[in-house]
């Protein structure tokens, strides 16, 4: 999969700072937007980088809780604002302390499967800490948040999840890294969220049963001096490393009316489900 990152061309889209203090839901229209213009050959491939504020964002599934609206008044009060998207996957934590790296592909040359997609971005993961690079492994954390056959963990210990969001034949293959902080106590938020929405009520969707030390951040598990800012900084380091040239870049003028669209449709959706309680 390495081959995949050492592209002639990066565009470089650095948002770890500029919308910490914005929705998530504006990071899920700028993906689908890059998914566009990588997909349809109007931009480089694209590598961007995106921090929030404490933010909850559930899936469908988690929306569909028999006692959700109490969740998310449980979230509220913990200090987190729960949104809602409209795809698969279920509840992921967001805040300051845990950076999201999207990769966007193009398949209008050549097709990506979902397990391609996935490979790219755990190389891309070993190669921003080679230190520990031999034990990241990929597969499914029972009692984490949000669990899937990818999971990134360290002696069983999660500290990643990936998800991917294709459209116009571009690929978004996005993480979110926990590497600032407790993984288990956000975890621990998780499982508070579920406790709440679900009150012992059976339901057909099996939710996760939240077990708070499986989680860890890769502070914890790496280095105690680990920073978003520090592996920011080791990304840029990687793209130079494998690109004959990184083009820092946000979005051109023309750029942004696609990007206002595709922002209208994923607030008119995210307002829809939340109506539908």
């Amino acid at each position: 999969m390495k081959h995949i990152l050492q592209q002639p061309i990066w565009r470089y889209y650095d948002q770890s700072i500029s919308v910490k203090q914005r929705s998530p839901l504006e990071s899920f229209a700028t993906d689908d937007t890059l998914c566009q213009l990588v997909g349809q050959s109007m931009s480089p491939p694209t590598i961007r980088t995106w921090v929030h504020e404490a933010s909850v964002v559930l899936g469908i599934q988690d929306h569909r809780l028999p006692y959700v609206q109490q969740g998310m008044e449980l979230l509220e009060s913990r200090g987190y604002h729960p949104i809602v998207r409209n795809s698969g996957g279920l509840a992921v934590v967001l805040d300051e302390g845990i950076l999201n790296i999207s990769i966007v592909l193009s398949e209008q040359k050549e097709s990506l499967s979902i397990n391609d997609g996935y490979d790219v971005m755990v190389e891309l993961v070993k190669g921003l800490f080679p230190e520990v690079a031999e034990k990241i492994e990929a597969y499914e954390i029972v009692g984490s948040y949000c669990p899937g056959s990818y999971d990134l963990s360290i002696e069983g210990k999660k500290f990643a999840g990936i998800s991917q969001r294709r459209l116009r034949q571009g690929v978004a293959v996005q993480i979110y890294l926990c590497i600032e902080g407790s993984g288990s106590q956000r975890a621990a938020l998780i499982r508070d969220f579920y406790e709440h929405s679900l009150q012992q009520e059976e339901t057909k969707f099996t939710y996760p049963q939240i077990m708070p030390e499986v989680m860890a951040s890769l502070s914890e598990l790496v280095d105690p001096n680990l920073t978003v800012e520090a592996v920011v900084i080791r990304l840029q380091q990687l793209l130079n490393y494998w690109a004959e040239e990184v083009r820092p870049q946000s979005f051109y003028d023309e750029e942004l009316a696609l990007y206002g669209f595709y922002l209208q449709r994923v607030f008119e959706r995210n307002t829809k489900m939340l109506e539908r309680k």
